[in-house]
Order: structure tokens, then C-alpha cells, then sequence
């Protein structure tokens, strides 16, 4: 394995995607970039690369500690990742989760003009 492993078989194997058509998919839209440049599927990829992946509203950033090509334990993922997303990303968008949503007890109905009026407010 000192050769790489396909980027789109790490990323399934890391867990990162549930399934490696879903990696290929995600390489093929622009998604997974290494050294700011987007990546094919088959692109190798070597221990200490960097790779950022966009999972909309996340842009999350691992750095490659080892080279798997099957999906094993969530342990041995851990071991072979090291996340690098900063914690103001997280933070980011659970503010964005938390702000923009106005919860309401199902079966309620409709909300009415001041409730939707209340709604409009949270979104500015």
C-alpha cells in the first residue's frame, strides 16, 4: 500500500460517506479537494495529505494518519483520520440550526398572523 489508496475507497472505509458510490458521487461534483484543487474518484492519496470535504452547510477538514482500502471498526477509522475542522465551523452552524428555525408542536395548525409575523422576525 505504499503506492495510495483511491480517494473515493478512503473516504468509504473512514466513514466518512455511508457508501463509496456516495464518495465517487461527492468527488465527481467538486466536493472532496486536496491542496485546494478538486479530485477525481480515482486520485490516490498518500498518508499525511490533507483533504476537505463540502458537505453543505459543513466544510470539514481531515489529515490522512493511514491508508485503508476496506471499511472496518468506527476505532480503526479514528485511527486512520485526524479531523482538523475548527471548532468556529461547528459552532457556525449550530447557531445557524438554532436561529433560523422557530419550532412548533405538531398538530397545532397553522400559525397565525402575529405567530408568522414572531417567525419573520427570527429570520433577519
Amino acid at each position: 500500500m505504499g503506492e495510495g489508496v483511491r480517494i473515493d475507497k478512503w473516504l468509504w472505509a473512514v466513514r466518512i460517506y455511508k457508501s463509496r458510490s456516495l464518495a465517487t458521487e461527492e468527488c465527481q461534483r467538486g466536493r472532496i479537494l486536496i491542496n485546494d484543487e478538486p479530485v477525481k474518484p480515482s486520485r490516490n492519496i498518500h498518508i499525511g495529505d490533507i483533504i476537505v470535504v463540502k458537505k453543505p452547510p459543513l466544510t470539514l477538514t481531515y489529515q490522512v494518519t493511514g491508508l485503508i482500502e476496506k471499511r472496518g471498526s468506527a476505532t480503526l477509522a479514528a485511527e486512520n483520520t485526524i479531523n482538523l475542522t475548527p471548532q468556529e465551523e461547528f459552532d457556525r452552524v449550530r447557531h445557524n440550526q438554532e436561529s433560523a428555525f422557530y419550532v412548533r408542536d405538531r398538530g397545532t395548525g397553522r400559525p397565525t398572523k402575529k405567530q408568522r409575523r414572531d417567525i419573520n422576525k427570527l429570520d433577519i
